[in-house]
């Protein structure tokens, strides 16, 4: 009864995220082509996709002390009403009349600062809610909202950029982030650890007891090292899908496409959050990232819609079980009263990879691998053959690489013991539990 009941109040929050999720999707995808559009540089493109993910990243560790400091039920709410300030400001700006890019990298900006607040506490919260046999469904769930991200939010957006306009869209991100706000209230109890809520020891003293928890299991830190390795060559295709497609398409299609791909991140999730995948989580995380290089690499082959579609659709079905697999190697490796500070130091970390990447990505396709592939380009008559040339294909180059960097990585993790015995941890502790 009392794990219903705690999974019942999981899933209260976890509804409300879900709505803000696709709120954010919406706008990310909206803004993204706006950007692109206003200059077909990728380098616009990345720079919004980078302001609204570098803030966030580097406030982690200081919103993860609050996390385990604070309600993080108030925090969480406190945070989805702040972040509805950026789309809020580029509404205004668009009923004012046309704004310029920097109002659109401002907006973005000032949402990425309330999510590096909202995140930890999200992730401290599930562990709140939930018991550890309920860890690995509240993961699947958690990956189920974010699928959302890029199964509605980009067919929803490409149709509401080509019939109505993008102030329709803000509008609708901005009404997420309240309902969010609401779920989160409407979860009474409060949500902070006792010993800590009576200690208020030094900001820094914390941070550093958070950075240690981290480092003195050396199968999390690798791991946490492996993720942002990942993450890097990720990163790329985060930056650039958009502006590959749309050089040989419009946003409608591109939206089209990510919606499609996106059901194989829903079909994963569905399947993690209802049955159990089993304990292998090691063998779960290296299978799961072959895969997602293998496809990525796929992705940059060709123009074809079509093949993009079935390439990009195996890349985020296998993203599921990677995700689910750190989240509970990491959750079940780590003590419940230092999660907020632990997932602080976990997000900076793991996600350096995508900052760094959506930092280049921007420059190298369009000063370095789109030039290699344009028309009597210097790869043009060897690689060019394979992979076509013209606007876009360096960008499918620099897929093909990261996809087989992915893959690398996999064979490397599946063969480290420390990540290994991590996963050993987790099998023997529920064996225990089952006696």
């Amino acid at each position: 009864m009392a794990e219903s009941k705690s999974f019942h109040r999981f899933l209260v929050v976890w509804s409300g995220q879900l709505l803000s999720v696709i709120g954010n999707g919406l706008t990310g995808f909206a803004l993204g082509v706006y950007a692109f559009e206003r200059t077909q540089t990728a380098t616009s493109a990345a720079l919004a996709v980078l302001l609204s993910f570098l803030p966030s990243t580097l406030l982690w560790p200081i919103g993860g002390v609050l996390a385990d400091r604070l309600d993080r039920r108030l925090i969480m709410a406190a945070s989805d009403l702040g972040s509805a300030l950026g789309p809020a400001f580029i509404l205004s700006c668009l009923l004012l009349g046309e704004p310029e890019l920097w109002h659109i990298y401002l907006g973005v900006t000032v949402s990425s600062v309330f999510t590096g607040f909202h995140t930890p506490a999200y992730k401290a919260t599930v562990t709140d809610l939930l018991t550890k046999e309920q860890y690995s469904r509240g993961s699947g769930l958690i990956q189920l909202a974010e699928s959302s991200r890029y199964l509605l939010s980009p067919f929803l957006a490409g149709i509401m950029i080509t019939y109505f306009n993008i102030e329709t869209v803000l509008a609708i991100d901005i009404g997420t982030f309240v309902l969010a706000c609401l779920a989160v209230l409407a979860v009474r109890k409060r949500m902070t650890p006792p010993e800590l809520a009576r200690s208020r020891r030094p900001w820094l003293e914390e941070l550093l007891e958070g950075w240690h928890a981290v480092t003195a299991n050396r199968g999390v830190l690798l791991l946490i090292l492996i993720i942002s390795c990942v993450t890097f060559f990720l990163g790329f295709l985060q930056a650039l899908i958009g502006p590959m497609v749309l050089s040989f398409t419009d946003a409608e299609i591109l939206g089209a496409i990510q919606s499609i791909c996106a059901v194989g991140m829903l079909l994963s999730s569905l399947l993690i959050g209802m049955f159990s995948v089993g304990r292998r989580y090691a063998d779960l995380l290296a299978a799961g990232l072959a895969v997602a290089g293998l496809s990525l690499s796929l992705l940059g082959m060709t123009t074809s819609v079509y093949f993009i579609t079935s390439a990009g659709f195996l890349f985020l079905a296998s993203l599921p079980f990677v995700n689910m697999s750190c989240d509970v190697l990491v959750r079940s490796n780590i003590p419940g009263d230092k999660q907020g500070r632990v997932w602080g130091i976990v997000g900076i970390l793991s996600q350096f990879g995508f900052i760094a990447a959506y930092a280049l990505s921007g420059p190298l396709a369009d000063r370095v691998f789109n030039p290699l592939l344009a028309e009597g380009g210097p790869l043009a008559s060897s690689v060019g053959r394979f992979i076509g040339t013209g606007p876009g294909r360096g960008i499918g180059l620099l897929f093909i690489i990261s996809g087989l960097m992915v893959v690398l990585t996999a064979i490397i993790t599946a063969g480290i013991p420390s990540v290994r015995a991590l996963a050993r941890h987790v099998s023997e502790e529920a064996a225990g539990k089952t006696r």
